[in-house]
């Protein structure tokens, strides 16, 4: 597929390790792996990633160290045509590395992890042509500055902006008040809304109006996900798929929403394909290599069955 788009990523990328055992082993033994593999992760690099992989053409803006980690992270970009022109390296830094245990019964995982020593970026960092030709932004938040900065930028050359809300970090709030879409996991809604007591995905979904999105989606992993678009809200089962490891599923949703947006598909088409992509993403270990392209997520889409509710 020819590449006609530009999608514009900020934020965090990492050096994964990821491994399968049985099981999680007591304090003071050992276990042997059973499958080892290490490849680049984060949020927003790895959603950029699936968005290759897709046809789009991608560039990423962060930061790494000058350390092995840190180049093993831009190489894997570039090997999926990710540009990398915006991916600084900090000079006697670390770059975040993470190790993920996977159990090979349920595909369920455990992950240890290290920030990186390297600074964040700076929003001096980000040139005045950082948006040229941009159809679309995407953002973790997890670089608060740059975050808001590029955020604004968008605003004032009207691209629109998602925001994978993984947690309440500082400026969150205020970075979600300024995109266009917000797609968060189960555990940023449950902190956004722990006033309402028990967790109700819809209730949580009714109190995020107050941040004026075109539309909001709470993903719920193998529960599906609920969207709010207006005054409606809908569910989308997830896909039934023979599960690995879930490591990046997340990620990939983001990539296949943007993907479905960025085609005017209609809302519930757009969050039916990005489980798809999702799903099909946890077939195979580590957040990148299970993920599909079109044709794949095209044939779950029309013959594949789905969890239910």
């Amino acid at each position: 597929m020819i590449k006609l788009m530009k999608i514009t990523g900020l934020g965090q990328c990492a050096l994964d390790h990821s491994f399968v055992v049985d099981s999680l082993p007591e304090p003071d033994t050992k276990k042997e792996v059973m499958q080892w593999e290490i490849n680049g992760g984060g949020p927003v690099a790895t959603a950029l990633v699936s968005l290759s992989r897709l046809g789009m053409d991608c560039s990423f803006y962060g930061v790494v160290g000058d350390d092995e980690a840190g180049f093993k992270i831009r190489d894997a970009l570039k090997r999926e045509n990710v540009q990398t022109n915006g991916l600084i390296s900090r000079t006697g830094s670390d770059s975040q590395a993470a190790f993920i245990a996977v159990e090979k019964t349920t595909g369920t995982r455990t992950i240890f992890w290290k920030r990186p020593s390297a600074e964040a970026l700076k929003p001096e960092e980000l040139a005045a042509d950082f948006l040229e030709d941009a159809a679309f932004l995407l953002l973790d938040g997890l670089m608060e500055e740059a975050s808001l900065h590029a955020a604004d930028m968008a605003k004032k050359k009207s691209v629109p902006v998602m925001l994978d809300a993984g947690r309440v970090r500082t400026g969150m709030i205020d970075l979600a008040c300024m995109c266009d879409y917000v797609v968060c996991s189960e555990e940023f809604a449950r902190e956004f809304c722990a006033d309402l007591g028990e967790f109700n995905p819809e209730k949580a979904l009714r109190k995020m109006k107050s941040f004026r999105n075109r539309a909001v989606t709470i993903t719920l992993g193998s529960k599906g996900s609920y969207t709010l678009s207006g005054e409606d809200i809908f569910y989308t089962p997830s896909f039934k798929i023979d599960v690995l490891d879930t490591t990046g599923a997340g990620d990939v949703f983001h990539g296949g929403y943007i993907y479905g947006l960025l085609q005017k598909w209609e809302l519930k088409k757009v969050t039916r394909f990005a489980s798809a992509v999702a799903a099909l993403k946890c077939r195979k270990l580590g957040g990148r290599a299970g993920i599909p392209g079109l044709k794949e997520a095209e044939d779950l889409m029309s013959a594949g069955e789905v969890n239910s509710k």
